[in-house]
């Protein structure tokens, strides 16, 4: 297997990943504006698809094609691409029916399912240290999801409590191919991953179809493909970022996300995040910092999985 070349920058490490977090949350505003008209898996379908030819592009750029093409597990690849195009669906979904902040902290509870996930299906041994990470950022969870939850109708609505459910999910989901990754990552290919994940999630969203795509309007096109392509692109920074800093260094940066949230969902949507965004973010991220930490001193496989996940899936 042919290894990528990798250099110690990790000022180039921290800008890349910038760039592509910032970016991801630019794809998710134009999703979110998308996804007021345009069904879920529609939507996954044009990011999908229209990531490719960057991804491919990028791909023969780093001479890499043949190991993207050559899966050793493909069975592997498209159960990664079902756990993978699903969480993407429910993200997409619980945009058009939440803020970005919201929907952007309550993602953070990625890294604790991860670890619960880990101990059940990996036995990996989690001691006192980690569950209190876990239990610290399950209950910030629990503060931003709250208010969605409650019995008053005046308080969030059904929508609310739909969307939350539903970007909840895709967090467990997107825990479940860490978990995943890990296995992949002693065989395959960072390219193979990278490649064939755009390509599950393409063909898999095609089974969406009868579930009510629509022609959209031009706008909404523009948006789609726009989103495809800049979802190409930040893939490929943040995998690109790994070969020039370690993935234990640059994974807090991840969190960067939420600012970048804020800025976008208040200039485009006139978001503001509430209270209880805020307090349970804040939780969220320290009980995920925390986790990290840990991760690092654990290295291995974690922080190769890592160099291929991106925050949406």
């Amino acid at each position: 297997m042919k290894a990528p070349t990798t250099q110690n920058k990790p000022g180039t490490a921290i800008a890349l990943k910038l760039m592509a977090v910032f970016l991801f949350m630019v794809m998710a505003a134009m999703i979110k504006v998308a996804t007021q008209s345009v069904p879920a898996g529609q939507a996954v379908f044009f990011r999908s698809l229209f990531a490719m030819p960057i991804i491919i592009a990028w791909i023969w750029n780093t001479g890499e094609i043949r190991e993207a093409l050559t899966p050793k597990n493909l069975t592997g690849h498209i159960w990664r691409g079902l756990f993978g195009t699903t969480a993407m669906a429910l993200t997409f979904a619980g945009l058009a029916l939440l803020p970005l902040p919201e929907v952007t902290a309550i993602g953070y509870a990625t890294p604790m399912f991860t670890v619960i996930l880990a101990a059940i299906m990996l036995g990996e041994r989690v001691r006192l240290f980690r569950i209190s990470a876990v239990a610290l950022g399950l209950v910030g969870v629990m503060i931003v999801i709250w208010p969605r939850l409650s019995v008053d109708p005046g308080a969030a609505g059904t929508a609310g409590t739909i969307g939350a459910l539903m970007v909840l999910g895709a967090s467990i989901l997107r825990a479940l191919v860490q978990i995943h990754i890990r296995t992949l990552v002693k065989t395959e290919h960072t390219a193979a991953i990278v490649f064939y994940f755009s390509l599950t999630a393409t063909v898999l969203s095609l089974f969406s179809l009868p579930f009510g795509w629509i022609i959209p309007s031009r706008l909404d096109l523009m948006l789609l493909i726009g989103a495809g392509l800049i979802g190409g692109v930040a893939q490929i920074l943040v995998t690109s970022s790994f070969r020039f800093g370690a993935a234990s260094m640059l994974a807090p940066f991840d969190y960067a996300s939420l600012i970048f949230a804020a800025l976008i969902g208040y200039v485009i949507f006139s978001e503001l995040p509430t209270s209880a965004t805020v307090i349970g973010a804040s939780l969220v991220v320290l009980g995920g910092a925390i986790i990290l930490w840990r991760e690092r001193q654990l290295g291995g496989g974690r922080n190769r999985a890592r160099a291929v996940t991106d925050p949406k899936g």
